[in-house]
């Protein structure tokens, strides 16, 4: 899964990584972005707009928004079976921006993070999915979903699953929301992703999301704890 990641690049090589056309977000960096938090987003509508959009994927069928917190993540084995996902994987695909994400691992009570990150250490692109709800009044709330797959054999050993880490010639096949044969996407999900990361512990000051700075993710020494 993916329950806590980091996004601190600037927005100039965001810009440049990921071609985009139109500014419509902030970029603050975040070293503990946690879920209901907004986050950066690219979507395409003829061109990459970059944008703001809770994490928490809230369908439009739903009746509030606390099922946001429940859909943090999308499994991209069943995605275009499960109600949450489906009409969303054939239409409002979006690439969510990030530099590294953190998993947990050990016994209950007991866990230690590890962050986890492309080896170069560039930004890259979660697979994600968007949705549009609106509320009372016709207020308009967008949210996202990362999508998740089993984990490679370099994250294994911390966890059974990851997130999905689109390799940057499929950006524009994923965004295209004129490709909606779900066999061709899911299968773009299991063969186009990064597998060999680059993960070391990091300090459990990252369990708390006050705490957000670069140190959250300065590899620790665990001989010294």
């Amino acid at each position: 899964m993916c329950g806590r990641f980091v996004r601190h690049s600037s927005l100039s090589l965001i810009e440049k990584t990921f071609n985009i056309d139109s500014i419509e977000a902030k970029a603050a960096p975040s070293y503990n972005v946690a879920p209901a938090q907004k986050i950066l987003a690219v979507v395409r509508d003829g061109q990459n707009r970059l944008v703001d959009l809770h994490w928490g994927l809230v369908p439009f069928w739903a009746q509030d928004r606390s099922i946001g917190s429940r859909l943090i993540n999308a499994r991209a084995e069943t995605i275009a079976e499960k109600p949450s996902f489906r009409n969303a994987f054939k239409k409002r695909r979006c690439l969510i921006v990030a530099d590294g994400f953190y998993e947990w691992k050990g016994e209950k009570g007991n866990k230690q993070p590890w962050y986890l990150t492309l080896r170069d250490q560039d930004p890259f692109a979660f697979a994600g999915l968007w949705e549009l709800w609106r509320g009372d009044k016709n207020s308009k709330y967008y949210s996202c979903t990362i999508i998740t797959t089993a984990a490679s054999e370099s994250v294994r050993g911390i966890h059974q699953r990851m997130p999905v880490i689109l390799l940057p010639h499929t950006y524009r096949t994923w965004l295209d929301s004129a490709i909606q044969d779900a066999d061709q996407l899911k299968q773009l999900l299991q063969e186009n992703h990064f597998k060999n990361l680059r993960c070391f512990p990091v300090s459990r000051r990252v369990n708390a999301v006050v705490n957000n700075d670069a140190g959250c993710i300065e590899p620790l020494d665990m001989q010294s704890g």
